[in-house]
């Protein structure tokens, strides 16, 4: 059992968004989809191994804080991830090769409460 968040710790998320139509509407396999999150999100953390946040995340294994949520479809996914390199959110969209496909997009991690307002209009992955 993790332990409880208390006033003078963070809680770090690593959030994840995934287009929602590759399951729904193209009919991919979901296991194919969760692959691409998995891709995302390990190349999130890669690339911003050295950053203090990530290392504090991987130090705590055991209560890690992922979230994964929705994109209804690529223009809404590619949308995001504009806003956040305008805003200066480290994050990585994976674009599936050799399709050439934007699948996914994983944000290295944060304390909650600073990305949360950029993705407040997508909801949990269904």
């Amino acid at each position: 059992m993790a332990a409880p968040c208390t006033a003078t710790t963070r809680r770090l998320v690593q959030y994840v968004v995934v287009r929602s139509d590759l399951v729904h509407t193209l009919s991919w396999p979901l296991g194919a989809v969760i692959t691409q999150a998995c891709h995302a999100a390990t190349a999130a953390i890669h690339l911003n191994y050295n950053d203090p946040d990530t290392q504090e995340y991987l130090s705590e294994l055991d209560s890690m804080h992922k979230v994964v949520l929705e994109a209804p479809d690529q223009e809404s996914l590619s949308k995001l991830s504009e806003t956040l390199s305008e805003k200066g959110v480290a994050h990585k969209l994976w674009v599936e090769q050799p399709e050439n496909i934007p699948t996914c997009l994983a944000l290295k991690p944060y304390p909650k409460e600073m990305v949360h307002p950029l993705l407040r209009k997508f909801k949990l992955f269904k």
